[in-house]
């Protein structure tokens, strides 16, 4: 090329680029249909939410198609705020918002490969373009990302600017923003990246998808080696600094976007409670830091049980679950609905409405204690009775076993889950106040008040029967049952405390004889198999279509209800009880969850006076 053309050329880009800087402020006056740059102020990009378990380990991250986590500029490495500005706009805090020199060069560099191989677009016209432009490729958009990027260079200082575009960037794999992308590219925090790591993150702007290293990293490699080049050709490092950075062998991450929670049981209940306070939108994009109720370890634990202690009843069961709810604050400690999330993220602990059988016998030896007119030695007879229910032949409750006991204490009658007695209690206290008990205890399924009620011919949850234990185990008292310790906005402003605020509930001196009548399940009765050596309360459920066993049980510091039984309800047969099925899966769960925890033991009902008749 001639000198006569080249400088032909170079007088003609000059008079074309300073002709388009001046009259972009005309231009401007016709643009008033432009996005207005002042709701910038405040602005709060899309961030990812992450849930900890209560000790804080990460269980899971929820974002939407933006996996993002705002960093402030000044926390952020200078290596890699001097990597993207060398390789993306190095004249950033000279321009004010669009930089001839850089249409200048660009236009050179294209003008000699006859292609465009250099982009023109200054760092905030990118930023612009991203939050309020289409990616088209055409003159008028160049023109609206020009006439944008001049109105925010009046609006924001350059370092306002720099952290927007740092958070807001787009670096593949589903990343947003600088921190974002630290994490997935490096496992470490984008305070933490050193001269290497920033630049080759800077050159994975231009192109993700081709620059990424984890698509390419010897492409990744190349392109890292143009970023430290313009760093040293623009004097911000030295050569020998640069080569050191060549050198340095890289540790990659993975990608973090739309990982699997680790327990998505978990996360299920907590998304259920979350969703009915903040909403969908809220929950992947607000950048929520929640701290839930679970016990990683005990999650754990209970998952191992349910897994190993379904193959030895495959065999009649399909299904199985578990949840164990803390007394004293009525945290969620662990939720298992299912053997296998992988297979099937429906959540039986908490969405499943089965028969709890026998199990809800309890609820009714309650409400007999509180009316005053029992005691765990009160008589009852065991013996055929009939019910008007509104049929020819009346309703006649049979025991498990065909046999009646005649006469025996409300102790034994609930230790030998014998039916007849508990229905008949059923009538003497009234159906109706059973049901208002079962209210009080934060039940919330549909209750039919029909003479059976007490054998369990109603539809819970075993979250549902888990925290009405808990309520027993801890006297009476109540708080509201929950998964979610407190939730934080990104910056730590707290949106939601659910710290505890118990409430007295029941007569403690009627919880308490519960809790002793029930002792005697597992010392003696039909519960036996879920013995742990230590003081415990609980109760077996059957029901007698064998379409569901229980167990759900308590010692002070901890209930659990464990649930098993066939989706599509089918009979599980002849062998299948809560004693034989259900009461060992509470066993190895509470041996494990309790092994750190030193025995305690229920509070005696001559503690508390007896409620009046």
């Amino acid at each position: 090329m001639s000198k006569f053309t080249s400088a032909t050329i170079l007088a003609t880009v000059m008079l074309a680029s300073a002709g388009a800087a001046g009259g972009l402020v005309g231009l401007a006056l016709s643009y008033r249909n432009l996005p207005d740059v002042r709701s910038m102020k405040g602005y709060i990009p899309s961030e990812t939410t992450h849930i900890y378990d209560i000790k804080g380990k990460v269980l899971a991250s929820l974002h939407a198609e933006e996996n993002r986590e705002v960093m402030p500029l000044d926390q952020m490495s200078p290596h890699l705020k001097m990597a993207v500005l060398a390789i993306e706009d190095s004249n950033f805090y000279e321009h004010g918002g669009i930089n001839p020199v850089g249409i200048l060069r660009a236009s050179l560099t294209n003008f000699q490969e006859g292609r465009t191989v250099q982009g023109a677009s200054t760092l905030t016209m990118q930023l612009v373009k991203n939050l309020f432009l289409s990616p088209e490729r055409a003159l008028t958009r160049k023109l609206a990302e020009a006439v944008l990027a001049m109105r925010m260079e009046k609006l924001f200082q350059k370092d306002e600017i720099l952290e927007m575009y740092l958070n807001q960037v787009y670096w593949g794999h589903n990343t947003y923003g600088v921190e974002t992308a630290a994490q997935s590219y490096f496992n470490k925090s984008s305070s933490e990246l050193t001269l290497a790591e920033a630049s080759m993150m800077a050159g994975i702007i231009q192109a993700p998808a081709a620059y990424s290293p984890f698509v390419e990293k010897e492409t990744a490699k190349k392109r890292q080696d143009v970023v430290l080049n313009r760093m040293v050709e623009l004097g911000w490092v030295s050569a020998a600094e640069a080569q050191a950075a060549r050198d340095q062998p890289l540790s990659f991450g993975q990608v973090t976007s739309f990982q699997q929670s680790r327990s998505p049981y978990v996360t299920n209940t907590v998304i259920k409670e979350l969703r009915r306070r903040f909403g969908r939108e809220a929950l992947v994009r607000g950048g929520m830091r929640i701290q839930t109720t679970v016990d990683f370890d005990m999650q754990e634990a209970a998952e191992e049980v349910v897994r190993n202690s379904h193959r030895r009843v495959a065999y009649a069961a399909d299904q199985m679950a578990l949840v164990a709810v803390d007394p004293r604050t009525h945290f969620i400690k662990a939720v298992v609905g299912g053997v296998d999330s992988k297979k099937s993220e429906f959540n039986r602990a908490t969405q499943a409405i089965r028969q709890p059988g026998s199990s809800f016998k309890p609820f009714v030896y309650y409400t007999a204690y509180a009316s005053g007119k029992y005691t765990p030695s009160s008589v009852i007879d065991d013996k055929p009775v009939r019910y008007n229910d509104g049929t020819a032949k009346g309703y006649k409750p049979q025991n498990y076993d065909r046999t009646f006991g005649g006469p025996m204490s409300l102790r034994q009658a609930l230790a030998q889950s014998r039916n007849i007695p508990a229905v008949t209690l059923g009538q003497k206290v009234g159906i109706e106040n059973v049901i208002d008990v079962c209210r009080v205890l934060g039940i919330k399924s549909p209750i039919p008040p029909v003479i059976s009620l007490p054998l369990g011919s109603v539809d819970l949850t075993p979250l549902e029967m888990a925290s009405a234990y808990a309520t027993f185990a801890n006297n009476g008292w109540q708080s509201e049952t929950t998964a979610i310790v407190q939730v934080t906005d990104s910056s730590g402003r707290l949106l939601l405390d659910n710290t505890p605020d118990p409430q007295l509930v029941l007569d403690p001196w009627a919880a308490a004889s519960l809790n002793s009548t029930l002792t005697g399940v597992i010392n003696g009765g039909t519960g036996k198999n879920a013995s742990i050596g230590r003081q415990a309360a609980g109760k077996t459920g059957t029901t007698s279509s064998e379409r569901d066993v229980w167990f759900v049980g308590y010692v002070p510091q901890l209930s659990a209800a464990v649930w098993i039984g066939n989706d599509d309800y089918s009979q599980m047969g002849g062998s299948a009880t809560g004693g034989g099925f259900a009461a060992p899966v509470w066993r190895r769960f509470m041996l494990k969850a309790l092994k750190d925890s030193p025995a305690e033991y229920f509070t005696s009902a001559s503690k508390f006076q007896r409620p009046k008749k």
